[in-house]
């Protein structure tokens, strides 16, 4: 996740969208200012050999959180979530953490993905370091329930839209370069490629899903169908 205060915008780091190496991407117009939260220790390399900022701003003074509430933050295990902003942090934790003055303010934008697509994604990045269970178990696991809540579950609040534009991952390129026109930026957000490598098979989901896989994902993600118009044919 991404708060620009120079630009004021919003980034919601949807997963299996990319999000990754957008916000590395959106690393290079932030200021000292801004809010970058971590990713991964292999990206946050990345990240430091490209030159750009790393995470700043993630966690709030402990002056303002109080040592009682930091303490029993960290006694939970919920110190990440509880103190600060983080990966995958949803649109009503950072309207509350934010202030409603600039969440409303500010211009909020996340992406999206044909949901078949996005699971097998999930799929292949799940298989990289365990031993290869079937994409039709995979789909019928809960795994898709928690792919939800990090699609949107965190750009709604209360089951309603909560950002201003909802960006199509299939059009990666050209929907970042409308918003860096949008802010005023001369130069192209070069785009990093990550995680590409775990996908060895490249075929398409329409390639490789049989009906009743296919049935399944579309009930599950009904919502977003219906929100991006996404079609199994195309």
């Amino acid at each position: 996740m991404i708060i620009s205060h120079r630009h004021r915008f919003v980034f919601i780091k949807t997963n299996k969208t990319a999000g990754t190496s957008i916000e590395l991407a959106l690393a290079r117009i932030c200021g000292p200012d801004d809010v970058i939260t971590p990713v991964s220790p292999a990206d946050e390399k990345i990240r430091r050999a490209l030159g750009l900022p790393g995470p700043q701003h993630d966690r709030f003074p402990m002056r303002e959180v109080g040592v009682g509430k930091a303490l029993a933050a960290v006694l939970r295990g919920r110190a990440q979530q509880e103190l600060g902003y983080y990966n995958h942090i949803s649109a009503a934790e950072i309207r509350a953490r934010l202030g409603e003055e600039r969440w409303r303010s500010y211009f909020k934008f996340c992406f999206e993905r044909d949901p078949w697509d996005r699971v097998l994604s999930l799929y292949h990045w799940k298989q990289r370091k365990r031993s290869r269970s079937s994409l039709t178990a995979f789909i019928h696991s809960d795994e898709l329930q928690v792919l939800k809540r990090r699609g949107i579950g965190l750009y709604t609040i209360d089951g309603q839209v909560a950002v201003d534009r909802i960006c199509r991952f299939e059009d990666l390129a050209g929907e970042l370069d409308a918003l860096r026109r949008q802010w005023g930026i001369a130069e192209p957000l070069e785009l990093p490629r990550l995680k590409a490598q775990y996908r060895r098979d490249r075929r398409s989901a329409r390639e490789v899903l049989g009906d009743d896989d296919r049935l399944r994902i579309a009930e599950l993600f009904r919502d977003e169908i219906a929100l991006m118009g996404y079609r199994f044919d195309g």
